[in-house]
């Protein structure tokens, strides 16, 4: 099951990708506004995309864990459905291992995986969205997203991070969560979270999540860079993209089952 967990929580972290703009000085947006905004522009991009990953789970003493794959994302619809397909190179237990998801807004997503030792294509039910699996510093729900209304947003201010203005917004669930309260430190101008900040129970900070570089590819600004932190125990999981595409024209057939155990070359190199 671990192994499982595991291909879930990476294969979505291609969600990456920001279009929007907005000039600094539109002051007419509510807290709920910028929050919803950046939820688009931090999980659509473009109307597919393609990247290759690497993952790196390094914990308090700098011992590292590295996992490479590749990811293809196509959108259905702005803010809607959206599929994906991963492949795994490495490390060699995980080799020629595919994962498919079909990701929807307003309900439980469809998984399948692929285990080439013994041939079987598995259909995954539903975890845990809070939950933290291998090591990793991501929770599903980092990874997939959290619709705005399921928090109250209010404006704490704007502020300045590496000479980038931000909107500071401060968002509280309406119901139990994975966190107590979430500080959000989002991009003026194309909406990317440049850092955010968890709080747990005892309102004390436990999680950073902070975007480590960010590129202008095709038009599209795009984190190709990305850590979260585990403040208390001071793991940490890297995530980088390299050869980020986007708009590529990948056919439906792609995310089909049948390409679960024979892998379309030409989209995963």
């Amino acid at each position: 099951m671990k192994l499982i967990k595991l291909f879930f929580v990476v294969s979505l972290f291609f969600l990456a990708g920001f279009g929007q703009r907005l000039s600094f000085a539109e002051d007419n947006l509510s807290a709920g506004d910028i929050i919803a905004r950046s939820r688009l522009a931090f999980y659509y991009a473009g109307d597919d995309g393609r990247a290759r990953v690497t993952m790196e789970l390094i914990n308090k003493a700098g011992q590292k864990r590295v996992r490479e794959l590749t990811m293809l994302r196509k959108d259905y619809a702005e803010g809607g459905e959206q599929k994906y397909f991963t492949y795994f190179y490495q490390p060699a237990d995980v080799k020629d291992t595919t994962f498919m998801v079909y990701k929807y807004p307003d309900k439980d997503d469809d998984r399948w995986l692929f285990i080439p030792a013994i041939n079987l294509v598995k259909r995954i039910a539903a975890n845990d969205k809070y939950a933290s699996f291998v090591g990793s510093d991501f929770t599903y729900e980092d990874i997939s997203g959290r619709k705005p209304d399921e928090d109250t947003h209010g404006l704490l201010g704007k502020e300045q991070i590496n000479g980038k203005n931000c909107f500071v917004v401060e968002s509280m669930p309406k119901s139990a969560a994975e966190y107590t309260k979430r500080i959000s430190w989002i991009e003026a101008e194309n909406f990317l979270p440049l850092k955010e900040e968890f709080y747990d129970k005892q309102n004390e900070l436990y999680r950073r999540f902070e975007a480590i570089e960010v590129k202008d590819i095709s038009g599209i600004a795009t984190i190709t860079k990305r850590v979260m932190k585990n403040i208390k125990t001071g793991h940490r999981t890297e995530v980088a993209f390299q050869e980020v595409e986007y708009n590529l024209g990948i056919e439906d057939d792609v995310f089909s089952e049948r390409y679960l155990r024979r892998p379309p070359l030409e989209w995963i190199r």
